[in-house]
């Protein structure tokens, strides 16, 4: 199994949970991964798959070389491109490589790959489209390859496509874009949405990206099977791939249903939980400021709980990247708060350190007034279980988001979810009409979502009875281990048409 990044997104937790699943069930499985830092670090591969048998690429050097004013993706070891576009990072987007380093890329997993046993693999499982493919089609040609998409490529294909299409409303490519977009005036023949996008993209990260798509296109060409985390996923895999139907089948991602469980909340639980995460070891950070620039007091404690011990904790978990909509749910929380009966509180727990895209939510917090909400900052995997806990209801902003673990792991915890009709989480939340497990509200509308969080907070009943229609359904649908058979008829498909290729 293959993973080019370094431990932090949600495909790491599926590495990590789906991997013992299979050895559990009869597989021998090894990794070859991105891994970032020293042992202890979350970002250290070895450390975070602990347990497991693990072969790394470490780009730890090429972090260094940029810090010395150097390119990390060229480094001997490079550092892994990115699927986002942010300033000023070692990992920067792919649609800014120049392709003349794509081999590059692609020749530093020969090593680690041949280290996990990609000789003598029965199937390689190789996560997003990446040069890790590269050197699978490469080296290992006679293995058959499966593929696990997990949305995060596909919006990257499509927000180049889009800037595409502006550059060439324009008369003009990508390459072209970075000095012509300096000198043009207006635009007439472009719509809103694109004049914003000509304004904000900085277009010198995106000179390559057609080629980077061509790329990624003819890679999803050459797997043997492909998965997708949601079959919204799926439809825009084969519309976008050109992949055919048959060749993909739509997986969701599973839960830990032993890490993830209901917990007993005995007096002074709760406190305890937010006092280790918010007063003993802050992490919560400001747009200027390192982690802990946040910290808070016991008596935050009181107001983030109730008098009582009776505040209803809404609880957001995930990296501030645009789609999330972190900023929007701080706002849409103090339109919400205005409204509440009961006392009720909002903990973002997240937000990879210095990492954000577009407004950074505790910005967004100050100006609208941050009463009632709590960075808890970024976090070890362990200490969400506890976390999740010691709150009511998960809340999920994003839009068009693939599959996120997260919601999963609240469920499995008793908590239920609130939502967008939007991507991967229309297949995940109030399957049963009839025993709901969470609020759905339309995508980007604040007020269906200060809605749904007035109901979260002064329902309780209601909120706890969808709650334990989640942990039902979590524990009947969604364990690792239940999904390993699925992940098993992938592997039969890939191999049969190993054997057997369309001409």
């Amino acid at each position: 199994m293959g993973l080019l990044f370094f431990p932090r997104g949600g495909s790491a937790y599926v590495v990590r949970y789906l991997s013992p699943a299979l050895a559990r069930a009869g597989w021998s499985v090894s990794l070859a991964v991105g891994s970032l830092g020293a042992p202890g670090e979350e970002t250290h591969a070895p450390t975070f798959f602990d347990g497991l048998d693990v072969h790394v690429l470490d780009s730890t050097d090429a972090v260094r070389v940029f810090e010395a004013g150097g390119d990390a993706i060229a480094a001997p070891q490079p550092m892994h491109p990115s699927y986002e576009d942010r300033a000023d990072v070692p990992d920067v987007v792919f649609a800014s490589v120049p392709p003349e380093l794509a081999e590059h890329l692609s020749a530093a997993w020969d090593a680690p790959l041949r280290a996990a046993g990609a000789d003598h693999a029965d199937v390689l499982h190789l996560h997003h489209l990446t040069p890790q493919l590269d050197a699978a089609h490469r080296c290992w040609p006679h293995v058959p390859l499966v593929v696990h998409l997990h949305g995060t490529e596909l919006k990257l294909i499509e927000a180049i496509e889009e800037r595409v299409a502006v550059a060439a409303a324009l008369g003009e490519t990508l390459a072209t874009m970075p000095a012509a977009a300096a000198k043009i005036a207006g635009a007439p023949g472009l719509d809103t949405a694109q004049l914003e996008m000509l304004r904000t993209t900085r277009w010198g990260s995106w000179r390559h990206g057609e080629f980077w798509t061509a790329r990624f296109k003819q890679q999803a060409q050459l797997a043997d099977h492909l998965i997708t985390v949601s079959p919204q996923n799926r439809d825009a895999a084969i519309s976008m791939l050109g992949i055919e139907p048959d060749h993909v089948t739509a997986l969701p991602n599973g839960v830990d249903i032993e890490r993830f469980r209901p917990q007993p909340r005995t007096p002074g639980s709760r406190r305890a939980a937010f006092r280790r995460a918010l007063v003993e070891d802050p992490q919560g950070w400001t747009e200027s400021g390192p982690p802990g620039t946040l910290a808070y007091t016991d008596a935050d404690l009181d107001r983030l709980l109730g008098v009582e011990d009776d505040a209803t904790v809404l609880l957001f978990v995930g990296r501030f990247l645009g789609f999330k909509r972190v900023p929007a749910l701080v706002r849409a929380f103090a339109q919400a708060r205005r409204r509440f009966t009961r006392p009720g509180s909002l903990v973002i727990w997240g937000g990879h350190p210095g990492e954000w895209e577009g407004e950074h939510p505790a910005t967004v917090a100050e100006e609208v007034g941050a009463d009632g909400i709590y960075f808890a900052g970024w976090r070890g995997h362990d200490d969400l279980p506890s976390g999740l806990a010691a709150c009511d209801a998960i809340v999920v902003p994003s839009v068009d988001d693939p599959y996120p673990q997260v919601p999963l792991e609240a469920m499995a915890v008793g908590l239920p979810v609130v939502a967008c009709r939007s991507g991967g989480l229309r297949s995940m939340v109030n399957l049963d009409p009839a025993r709901p497990t969470g609020w759905l509200v339309p995508p980007d509308d604040a007020d269906a979502l200060a809605d749904a969080l007035t109901t979260v907070v002064n329902d309780p009943a209601d909120t706890a009875a969808r709650g334990a229609n989640a942990l039902a359904h979590a524990r009947a649908e969604l364990s690792w281990d239940g999904l390993v058979t699925r992940f098993e008829a992938a592997y039969t498909q890939a191999a049969e048409r190993h054997r057997t290729p369309s001409t």
